[in-house]
This record gives C-alpha cells, structure tokens and sequence, in this order.
C-alpha cells in the first residue's frame, strides 16, 4: 500500500534517561545482565532491519505500518514495532527499549512475552481503531509505553516493596513520557503511545490476578 511521506506517524519518544534500578532479590544477578542483553540484542536486531530497509530497499518497509481501518493494515500490528521512520526515531527509542525492557524481563521470561504480546495486541488495535484513516503508524514505542506503564503500575497492584521501588525509579526516569500519549506533536502517534500505555496497564492488572488465581 502507497503512502505519502507526510502521513507516516511515527511512534517515537523523546525522554530517555540511564537506570541502575536494584531490581528484586528473588533475581540473581547473572539473570539480570542476561535480560539486559537479550534487549540488546533485540535492539540489535531493530537496527539491523534499518540499515536493511534505509539501504537496500529505499524505505519501503515503513508501508508495513498500521494503515487505520485498512484490513491490509491491519498486518502492522504485528510489523510496526520493528519498524521506523528514520535513525532518529531508532535513535530516540533504543534506551527506553533496553531499560524498560530489560527490566519487565527480569520479571521472568514468560511474563516479559504475555506482557509484550498483550501491549502489542491492545495497542495495535486501539492504533487501527482510532489512528486516523490515510495515515501509517510504525515503530517501537508503542511497546515501550507499554513496558512504561506497565512498570509504573505493577507497583501499584502487586504491592510489594521491591516493584514498588522499581515504579518509583520508573516514573522518576521517564514520567516525562507520559505526555506522549496526548495529540501535542505532529507527525507523532499518540494513538499508538496512548493504546500502548493502556495495554501495559491491563497487563499489570493481569498479572496480579494471575499470580492470585496460581496461589489459589
């Protein structure tokens, strides 16, 4: 599907900072650095595709974004967060994608991917929905508002005191983020970071209600 330049939203982020957050002792600390490397390796990965699409195929994957109310389009839920609209939207998103992520994956590795599938599902969908029709959505900030929200809240619903702690340290790094998800930039996918942020809330709850329903 053809798209002018003008229409590509790009889900991106402008707040990004360095965490040395303790992270719970339950997790040893080989198994920490193991969740920080395997985010960068993913990040790897992500420049990878972008040198490939940048290139080699002159920026033509960036029409596998989320097309609103395209069924087409509708592939980009799963496509969009590997893409991007340029270096500096890659740029702009590799260190939240390795801190947030790294640290949703000490939480253990089945939960770091039922909690991304569902941000990727709710925020794809909600980026599909409600993201305006003419328009492409990509990149991988959706997810990470996701991670962000998750984070922030899981301290809430599980209350403990090493999450708690880890939701403190979030919102202090990157609370900025959270005016990401309101239509004050052009060219940028609030939807897409709105939806985001929505799934890793539902994820947080899910997730209590989880561990409540293993204890039963």
């Amino acid at each position: 599907m053809s798209r002018r330049a003008s229409n590509v939203r790009k889900i991106g982020l402008c707040y990004h900072g360095e965490s040395g957050v303790k992270v719970s002792e339950q997790h040893s600390k080989f198994g920490i650095t193991a969740s920080f490397r395997s985010m960068f390796m993913a990040l790897a990965g992500l420049w990878v595709i972008e040198l490939i699409d940048t290139f080699l195929l002159g920026s033509r994957l960036q029409r596998y974004g989320i097309h609103p109310w395209s069924l087409q389009g509708l592939w980009g839920v799963l496509t969009a967060p590997l893409l991007h609209g340029g270096w500096s939207h890659l740029i702009a998103n590799s260190m939240p994608f390795v801190v947030l992520g790294g640290l949703v994956r000490t939480r253990g590795e089945g939960r770091f991917w039922s909690v991304s599938l569902l941000i990727i599902l709710v925020g794809g969908a909600g980026t599909w929905l409600f993201g305006g029709t003419g328009t492409n959505h990509i990149g991988a900030s959706g997810l990470i508002f996701g991670w962000f929200g998750y984070l922030l809240l899981a301290g809430w619903y599980e209350r403990s005191l090493s999450t708690a702690a880890i939701s403190i340290v979030v919102g202090g790094l990157y609370g900025g983020m959270i005016w990401g998800v309101l239509p004050i930039r052009a060219g940028v996918s609030w939807q897409g970071h709105l939806f985001g942020f929505i799934g890793g809330w539902l994820a947080a709850k899910w997730s209590v209600r989880q561990q409540s329903d293993d204890g039963a």
